[in-house]
């Protein structure tokens, strides 16, 4: 199994390293010109390396600039730019500085002015001033992380708790021009989702906000509640968006990866969205469907699970797919790897999780409970025992998740 394992690294390194934003914001910023005053702000977990390539493309245009990105993904100084690292998934008060100093940087520019936004995911958490007290705001995400509420059912809530997302930033820039360079993190391409749309109309209402909160049972101050009969902005004329990079783009990178090992490969879907368990038994079932093979097969499903958090455990939604395919393939020469593109799921260091036919077998020798590692979201403990952790470290990029199927013949 020692040659699956090497397999399923190299298709991640390979699949990353094609979506990395270098290419991505240089092609969106080469060629255009800006008037006036030129201020850069770049947010989540993309942040850092979509700012320094632009950087590089604007040289001596760019008048200010800020970073706002998690902890541990600033490698060096960017010269003109301030690097600001905060929290993710949960905002802390070093989200809440960063946005009030890029508000202060936006704050008195003029219509021949610019704003260089750059957008990847995890800008909810890392991008953030709220209307209700931090302390609530931080509650109030750990109660819909826990939740298992869809991206779009947290944003659509984070939109109205806060002072910058849902278009707020763009009407705070202007008069000024916004162009925004979005680096997609969510299903569709959604633009008012993609780190809750500080500069795009927003497409949801106060009235869906408040069904996701009764959905979810949230608890909710007075104060709370208010903001969720607040309408966001409908319309903002002073933005113009490029949308770069996509889960699309990481699962063909995938496939031609899997297809240089020789594996006849299948894209099953882009718009994965369901419970991580439920995606890790669903993909282990393809695998045995598969398991008589003569051929060297691959299955590839990009998109975005979700935790339902019934336990105190640590771990990721990659890591709890693959965890939940373990039991599906055992005894099989066969694979089941999960990954987040930016390299870190979940509140950890691990990008995601790798089990294989004998990976069943090795939890039994280290007395690992698989269904109870389950049921207390413990994954990360589980597969660090036997070496299933997939550790990519930070990689600058955020274009949703991946999970793959090798399937080798049996002889």
């Amino acid at each position: 199994m020692n040659e699956l394992r090497r397999q399923a690294e190299y298709i991640t390194e390979k699949a990353i390293k094609a979506v990395l934003p270098d290419e991505a914001v240089r092609r969106a910023l080469e060629g255009r010109t800006f008037g006036g005053r030129v201020v850069m702000v770049a947010i989540g977990k993309a942040a850092y390396q979509m700012v320094k390539t632009a950087r590089e493309i604007l040289g001596d245009r760019m008048d200010r600039g800020i970073v706002i990105t998690k902890y541990g993904h600033v490698k060096e100084p960017i010269d003109g730019v301030e690097c600001c690292e905060a929290g993710h998934p949960v905002p802390d008060e070093n989200s809440f500085r960063g946005a009030e100093r890029a508000l202060d940087m936006v704050k008195g520019l003029g219509e021949e002015d610019t704003v260089v936004f750059l957008v990847s995911g995890g800008g909810s958490a890392l991008f953030e001033k709220p209307l209700i007290s931090g302390e609530e705001l931080q509650d109030i995400t750990e109660q819909l992380l826990r939740s298992g509420a869809s991206i779009t059912e947290m944003n659509t809530i984070r939109k109205r708790l806060s002072g910058v997302k849902g278009g707020r930033f763009a009407l705070a820039c202007a008069p000024a021009h916004v162009y925004s360079i979005v680096l997609s993190d969510i299903i569709g391409d959604p633009l008012d989702m993609i780190a809750s749309g500080p500069a795009y109309p927003d497409s949801s209402t106060c009235e869906e906000a408040q069904e996701i909160a009764r959905k979810y049972e949230l608890r909710l101050s007075d104060e709370a509640w208010e903001c969720l009969k607040h309408e966001t902005p409908k319309e903002l004329g002073n933005v113009e968006t490029v949308i770069t990079g996509s889960v699309r783009e990481l699962c063909l990178a995938a496939k031609t990866a899997c297809e240089e090992l020789g594996y006849e490969t299948e894209i099953l879907t882009d718009t994965l969205d369901c419970e991580a368990k439920n995606a890790g038994r669903w993909l282990a079932g393809i695998a045995r469907e598969h398991r008589d093979t003569d051929r060297k097969l691959a299955f590839i499903a990009g998109g975005e699970t979700v935790v339902h958090i019934t336990g105190s455990g640590l771990g990721g939604r990659n890591q709890e797919l693959a965890m939940a395919a373990a039991d599906g393939i055992k005894g099989m020469k066969a694979a089941v790897f999960s990954v987040g593109s930016d390299g870190t799921d979940g509140p950890t260091d691990a990008a995601g999780g790798y089990v294989d036919g004998e990976t069943w077998g090795e939890f039994l020798a280290e007395g690992i409970d698989a269904a109870k590692v389950l049921c207390e979201n413990d994954s990360y403990h589980a597969l660090e025992a036997v070496d299933g952790l997939i550790i990519t470290g930070p990689t600058g990029t955020n274009v949703n998740d991946f999970a793959c199927v090798l399937v080798e013949p049996e002889i």
